[in-house]
């Protein structure tokens, strides 16, 4: 979906190896046509639709009046290192100190960041999918090559330990881990997971970088850290932030715990890249940190609603399969019985990057395409969205499949 520029000059060949962001991709292409006058209802942003909790901005604002404006240390104010320290340890249950804490511009940074201290050219990073779409890019920038352990709407896209262990070779270095899970919404289980650490315990030079993002985006389900499981304190690298949690995707704040060198060659690399992420934001990070928790109840149950709306739309589109997802704010549907199908302009429908144009440029609303996230069966479908605009979408996206022949 995005276009390539072909370069006049050869590009360092992991670069050149990467694929752009189809999530970015898809979000410009919906704006642009609503810029073009459509009413495009887009289902394709994956951040929450609710302003920031105001003790979040007040903080910032203070921040400013106080002229707290300058660097920080690299990996972070020491008392926001410590407040996200203490949080991982009371919530957590990691035993962790401030020091082994990088506080980051994003969680996708410390994740990249982890990825780039710990691979190199020849290793093997396993990534279940469907995964988030950046994970394989990241392994491919620093040489490694992504190996893909396929889930399905069956097993409610959740590895089997079996799986695991079928996947490690000798040159498995990494293990790319997401629950709750961006695109499915799937939540693995204390047990699950726990299966999952005895595979690794057997194999000591495997890592697990586990990206935490969702935590706080639960419906039914329990949140459980991999690092927190037996055994697996000194192989993971905790990646988590607040954006997802506490509506501030546009403030750019993760964070990543873990061993104390890997930390620190992560913080290494963020000196040389990026330094710490705004002095500003550290400052609202520590209020959210210390804010009470009702903003962020009444936010996920708000997703809770639009999710069961959706769901029970979901359950009467024609040949569409979904699990129920249990944490994150996505469906993943398979709508790969309608490839195949023909819409009313002549368009096939040969897959789902097809299925998601057709529901943009014919039906205005925007989507990702499973392709994209290593399911090309799949579809997925943000429902960060209002109510109102979820409403729109469902009945635009049942006259899309009505329409096909």
């Amino acid at each position: 979906m995005p276009v390539e520029i072909p370069s006049p000059q050869p590009l360092n060949p992991h670069v050149a190896a990467m694929q752009p962001s189809a999530t970015l991709a898809m979000s410009a292409r919906a704006k642009a046509r609503r810029r073009a006058g459509h009413d495009v209802i887009s289902l394709s942003a994956g951040e929450p639709d609710f302003d920031t909790p105001a003790p979040v901005v007040e903080a910032a604002h203070q921040a400013l009046r106080e002229g707290f404006t300058h660097y920080t240390p690299n990996a972070g104010i020491p008392e926001l290192r410590e407040a996200i320290a203490e949080k991982l340890r009371r919530e957590n249950g990691l035993e962790v100190e401030a020091a082994q804490v990088l506080c980051s511009n994003g969680a996708k940074q410390s994740v990249a960041q982890a990825v780039l201290a710990l691979c190199q050219p020849g290793d093997e990073v396993l990534i279940p999918a469907p995964y988030w779409v950046s994970y394989p890019e990241m392994a491919r920038l620093v040489g490694a090559t992504p190996v893909i352990v396929e889930t399905t709407p069956e097993s409610h896209y959740t590895m089997t330990p079996e799986q695991l262990d079928d996947a490690i070779t000798e040159r498995t270095r990494l293990l790319v881990f997401n629950s709750p899970s961006n695109p499915t919404g799937a939540v693995y289980s204390p047990e699950e997971m726990a299966a999952l650490a005895e595979v690794l315990q057997a194999h000591e030079r495997v890592f697990v970088v586990s990206d935490e993002i969702y935590e706080y985006v639960l419906f039914d389900a329990v949140h459980t850290t991999f690092g927190a499981l037996p055994g697996m304190a000194e192989r993971t690298v905790t990646v988590n932030g607040f954006s997802k949690g506490y509506a501030m995707t546009g403030w750019r704040l993760g964070y990543a715990a873990g061993p104390q060198w890997i930390i620190s060659a992560m913080a290494k690399v963020q000196s040389q890249f990026t330094s710490a992420p705004s002095s500003i934001t550290q400052k609202a990070g520590l209020a959210a940190l210390a804010m009470s928790r009702e903003p962020i109840e009444e936010m996920v149950a708000a997703f809770r609603r639009r999710r069961d709306f959706m769901l029970d739309r979901l359950a009467h589109w024609p040949e569409v399969d979904c699990p129920k997802p249990e944490g994150a704010f996505y469906l993943f549907p398979d709508i790969s019985s309608h490839f195949g199908r023909t819409a009313s302009d002549g368009t096939v429908i040969g897959g789902s990057e097809d299925f998601a144009m057709y529901l943009l440029e014919q039906h205005d609303v925007a989507t990702v395409a499973g392709h994209a996230f290593g399911a090309d069966y799949g579809l997925r479908l943000s429902y960060a969205a209002s109510m109102e605009d979820l409403e729109k979408a469902a009945t635009r996206i049942e006259a899309a499949l009505d329409g096909l022949n």
